[in-house]
């Protein structure tokens, strides 16, 4: 796991130098350049060493005759079979690295390799005979890749913070961006807080000539838009998931240094330190202890990772997280995810991770994905009963909004009740897409300065979302059709993106065995009634994994990993809500209205509005602003809308 970045056009090496030493803690082990100043392509690289240590794995690795370059981050990890595919091609081989046979594998199959890893991967490849830069992100956009076209040229990196460094005229903002920033508390679809920085998509390549995106296109496409549909018998969906997430945990535990697990005693990351310990035994985990409580009813966490722990005999380190951690830490959690996503949750991984490496771990193990292939959701079990909305006139459904809206947010159940009600009045893919709205257009507008609602046009923030769902057939059942967007934006443009973000600001590589290919492709081959039984969501897997681990905990009640944000807003975290957010501060931003965010502040602290993730949505990007804005160098002394 490493950090890459490189460009196409009118570039210098020191620019290329300065990106690299960005993203240090992407690649503390190694570092290298590699520059071709007739071609004008420059690719960097750093190293976090996971697979043969040795230089033979050093990059940017050059083929044997000079005319490929590669640069790579990620893991293949079916590459020993593909070596030997390879080798009985005529291939031979310096050292033992997945970087060597990604390159070979390029030499012998061009862009069609594509379909050939099994693995997590950005990279980029610059073919001399061709004159073309080859760029491809993998399947379900575990590592990211940004992009941004130039009058200079093309240029690419792990994060925005380096690209920044290639492109720093590149500074407007991209206020729709910001936009479904606080309307989701992160972005989905391609866009990024900088109008011409973009993510390159999950399962998306492109080629680049002369500095230009010469062409682009989608390799891989979800198991549904492929007619792939749930026909699986009981007992092959159960055996087929306990044996496919077994291998899928085999093949993520490739690796030439120590490797560990996050454990949050819920089903996901408990399925697979169970899968893990079966080859190591003494496999070491790491979990999150909430200092101030939980919210509300929400679950501690804490004492079912331990009974894991426990039942399996693995030891179990506990890492503490409190209000003033936040509060101390937020600029540079900002600063890490190079994307302002409002979720302090973000702050557990980096804290475990930190954790991990100081004890010489350099690969952690994640039960991300579970929930996005075997539903687990609130919004699963709604997306289920979804047939029976069509039954209810348009004037209940309004009366459902205002009745749950004018309750007291304070209380956890309301709560809920409003957010599950806010898109009553709305019919089909745009009822689905809002299940993952956080605030409405109509609470956001008003926050909004006129030159900010200027920008927005008529585009809504769930269009991504929307455009994604069309060219499914109206026959694909609505929860088949949240799962997809799971699948391609809450995975790969929120949890992935913090995953990798904050473990590799501690120097370390965060795997995701839910999210395999194989395993994917089994699970949508899942009937749905299988995966969410009336209102057991992720049945399957909880049948799967009953042989393995304690039924309090497969059955116990859903609970995502939630810090007490709302009263810490009002309390701990308020100082910094009032200076960051202050009169002045807004003011010389200009984004939003002061005495409508002064207003919501109030709001917030009476109880009146549940405004905390707004709030703290708000403090990410004036945080992010003056991060990557006021302190990189421009010509301009104000920020440009």
């Amino acid at each position: 796991m490493c950090g890459i970045a490189g460009f196409s056009g009118s570039f210098s090496i020191e620019l290329l130098e300065k990106a690299s030493s960005m993203m240090v803690y992407r690649g503390p082990d190694a570092d290298g350049t590699w520059f071709d100043e007739v071609a004008g392509i420059g690719i960097a690289h750093r190293r976090l060493s996971i697979i043969d240590l040795s230089p033979t794995g050093a990059q940017p690795m050059v083929s044997d005759d000079g005319a490929v370059v590669l640069t790579f981050n990620g893991e293949i990890y079916n590459f020993r079979e593909l070596r030997a595919e390879l080798e009985n091609l005529g291939h031979r081989f310096r050292g033992q690295s997945d970087t060597e046979v990604l390159l070979h594998l390029y030499l012998a199959h061009g862009e069609e390799m594509l379909a050939r890893l099994k693995g997590i991967f950005a990279f980029s490849l610059w073919d001399q005979r061709s004159q073309s830069l080859f760029v491809a992100r993998d399947a379900l956009g575990v590592k990211p890749l940004y992009c941004a076209e130039t009058s200079a040229g093309f240029a690419f990196a792990s994060e925005i913070k380096a690209l920044m460094c290639l492109v720093p005229e590149a500074r407007d903002l991209d206020m729709l961006a910001l936009h479904r920033y606080l309307s989701f508390l992160w972005c989905p679809g391609d866009g990024t807080p900088l109008r011409a920085v973009r993510k390159l998509l999950p399962g998306e390549a492109m080629v680049v000539r002369d500095g230009q995106i010469a062409r682009k296109w989608i390799w891989y496409k979800l198991p549904i838009f492929r007619g792939v549909t749930g026909h699986l018998s009981e007992v092959d969906a159960i055996t087929g998931t306990t044996d496919g997430l077994r291998l899928a945990v085999q093949r993520q535990l490739v690796a030439d240094v120590p490797v560990g697990a996050f454990l949050s005693g819920g089903l996901d990351s408990s399925a697979i330190v169970a899968f893990a310990r079966e080859q190591i035994s003494d496999i070491r985990c790491f979990t999150i202890e909430t200092v101030g409580g939980q919210e509300d009813r929400n679950t501690d966490d804490l004492p079912y990772a331990r009974s894991v722990a426990k039942h399996l005999k693995v030891p179990l380190d506990v890492v503490q997280m409190s209000a003033n951690s936040i509060a101390d830490d937020l600029e540079r959690l900002v600063w890490q995810l190079d994307e302002p996503l409002a979720d302090p949750a973000t702050l557990s991984v980096l804290y475990m991770s930190k954790l991990a490496r100081k004890q010489g771990i350099k690969v952690m193990l994640s039960g991300a994905g579970g929930d996005d292939l075997f539903t687990g959701y609130r919004r699963h079990m709604a997306a289920n009963y979804e047939r029976y909305w069509a039954w209810l006139p348009q004037r209940v459904r309004l009366g459902l909004i205002q009745a749950t809206e004018s309750m007291d947010q304070r209380n956890l159940f309301f709560r809920r009740l409003a957010k599950g009600f806010s898109g009553s009045d709305l019919a089909g893919d745009k009822r689905l897409a809002n299940y993952f709205v956080w605030a409405q257009e109509s609470q956001l507008l008003s926050l909004y300065t006129p030159e900010f609602r200027a920008h927005l046009g008529q585009e809504s923030a769930d269009k991504p979302m929307l455009d994604f769902l069309s060219p499914l057939p109206a026959s694909v059942q609505p929860l088949d059709r949240i799962l997809a967007l799971e699948q391609r934006f809450f995975l790969a443009d929120h949890n992935l993106n913090y995953n990798d973000k904050m473990s590799m600001a501690a120097s370390v590589e965060v795997r995701v065995p839910f999210l395999d290919l194989d395993l994917v492709e089994h699970a949508a081959r899942i009937p749905l009634g299988l995966k969410q039984r009336g209102r057991v969501g992720k049945w399957v897997l909880k049948k799967a994994m009953e042989p393995y681990l304690p039924h309090d905990v497969i059955y116990r009640q859903k609970s995502g990993f939630g810090v007490p944000l709302r009263p810490w807003m009002r309390h701990e975290l308020r100082p910094l809500l009032g200076d960051l957010l202050s009169v002045d501060s807004l003011k010389r931003r200009g984004l939003f209205e002061p005495a409508e965010v002064q207003q919501l502040i109030a709001q917030n602290d009476s109880g009146q509005v549940d405004g905390a993730y707004t709030l703290l949505s708000l403090l990410s990007i004036e945080i992010w602003c003056r991060a990557h804005l006021d302190s990189f160098p421009n010509e301009q002394s104000e920020q440009r809308l």
